[in-house]
């Protein structure tokens, strides 16, 4: 396979997976992976035994990693979509080009073409391996009113942009990049990949464990740590906030567009009725000369908004659902293990079977906790740094657009004016003229 030793136990040899809803599972087994462009419930399973040859603390192996952050070896990219039709279907798929430098990989570069469900059957096996690591979502359902062409230039190029987000967010991780299942992601061709994912567990078993998670659900957890409950209890109010503010940039970015379209029908009338007032030709088509640059303006503005905030924002809209899912698994774990307990003082089974089952247990248990704590301090720096500077990018993009509309129009009342007309030679308009008088933002 190009090189590659493919393991299909490497990452899930010990692997027990226990998903948290049986809907969710089976909205992978009945859904076109294609049609899908953010999914918010990919999990497929969780729950991995505890092994000695596993680091003992997660967290201190994140901490170790992000020390030589600097130091990045592999680097991801994924560009060029290609429409591809057949008898059966029409879909799209992406070039990945990988770069590395790590010795595990045959090669220092990689060319392959992967479609969307390839990516939603990674991340499920990322869940699966490392059930209380948090991985990025993918992109969601479309879900867009309007939204008819699925193959359209818009939807393909959103698409990508998420892709390549999240990939880059694997390469980034310092345990989710070492994955096998993650290099034969990379590195194989298609038929080799679709080789390799029949090589997972079946359904009958995947179906197994979604019945024992569920049953885990039911259950609860007597004793949660107190670290774990403040967890979900920020992610809570993270996500009311977020979710608040997702749905404000969504409605801001549909009105600018209908005040885009609204500028772009109002020039033109202003030109024509130039052409009927002798005396108003100037005035009037300079107003359409100011408004089709500020048209300009408004489509850099809605850019910036569309590529840069609302994505952002919506993102993290979906994190929190993926850390929510993230504590439910952890959750199970715990509850799984109070079970087992509670039977081993009940004297309801063999003690000496039940009691090796609890030490594994409780190994399973420190080992989740170790990572899903190591992995929360990661994804809220990671969280913090996206935000804000997706809200710095749209305060700078604001203040520009809006001293350029202004500049704009200054520009045409001083032309309408004689008597200032005169003077512009002199003094500056008066937009520059207020930001002379501050010193802090003339510095800024």
């Amino acid at each position: 396979m190009s090189g590659i030793n493919v393991d299909p136990n490497a990452d899930s040899a010990s692997a027990q997976e226990i998903t948290t809803d049986v809907s969710e599972r089976m909205l992978d087994l009945d859904e076109d992976d294609d049609l899908e462009v953010f999914s918010k419930d990919a999990t497929l399973a969780d729950g991995s035994l505890f092994n000695s040859s596993m680091p003992t603390s997660p967290a201190s192996m994140i901490n170790q990693f992000e020390e030589d952050a600097d130091e990045k070896d592999i680097f991801v990219t994924v560009d060029n979509p290609e429409s591809h039709v057949t008898a059966i279907e029409t879909f799209i798929t992406y070039r990945v080009l990988t770069k590395t430098t790590r010795s595990e990989y045959d090669s220092s570069e990689y060319e392959v073409r992967r479609r969307y469900q390839d990516f939603f059957w990674l991340k499920g096996r990322l869940e699966e391996a490392h059930p209380t690591l948090i991985v990025h979502p993918l992109p969601e359902k479309f879900v867009m009113k309007g939204m008819v062409d699925r193959f359209n230039e818009i939807f393909i190029e959103t698409r990508r942009n998420a892709l390549h987000k999240f990939l880059n967010r694997i390469s980034d991780h310092p345990i989710l990049s070492c994955s096998e299942d993650f290099k034969v992601f990379l590195t194989a061709q298609a038929w080799e990949l679709t080789s390799y994912k029949k090589q997972g567990p079946g359904f009958l078993s995947r179906m197994g464990d979604t019945v024992r998670a569920m049953a885990a659900t039911v259950r609860g957890v007597k004793n949660r740590p107190e670290e774990f409950t403040a967890i979900d209890e920020y992610v809570d109010t993270f996500s009311q906030k977020i979710t608040s503010l997702d749905r404000v940039a969504q409605r801001i970015l549909k009105e600018q567009k209908e005040y885009l379209e609204e500028l772009k029908e109002s020039a033109p009338v202003y030109t024509l009725w130039s052409g009927s007032e002798e005396e108003l030709v100037d005035p009037l088509k300079g107003v359409a000369g100011c408004i089709e640059r500020c048209c300009r303006e408004t489509e850099e503005q809605v850019a910036q908004l569309s590529e840069n905030l609302v994505p952002a924002l919506h993102e993290y809209v979906l994190c929190a659902d993926t850390v929510k899912a993230v504590l439910r698994r952890r959750d199970n774990i715990q509850a799984d293990l109070e079970a087992k307990s509670d039977a081993l003082a009940n004297k309801m089974a063999e003690k000496d079977d039940l009691k090796e089952e609890i030490d594994k247990l409780e190994d399973k248990m420190e080992f989740a906790n170790n990572a899903l704590k190591g992995d929360w301090e990661r994804w809220q720096k990671s969280m913090r740094g996206d935000i804000k500077a997706a809200f710095m990018c749209t305060a700078e993009k604001n203040v520009d657009y809006y001293e350029k509309c202004l500049a704009v129009w200054e520009s045409f009342l001083l032309s309408q004016r004689p008597d200032l007309s005169s003077e512009s030679s002199r003094e500056p308009p008066l937009a520059l003229q207020e930001i002379a008088k501050d010193p802090a933002s003339q510095a800024s």
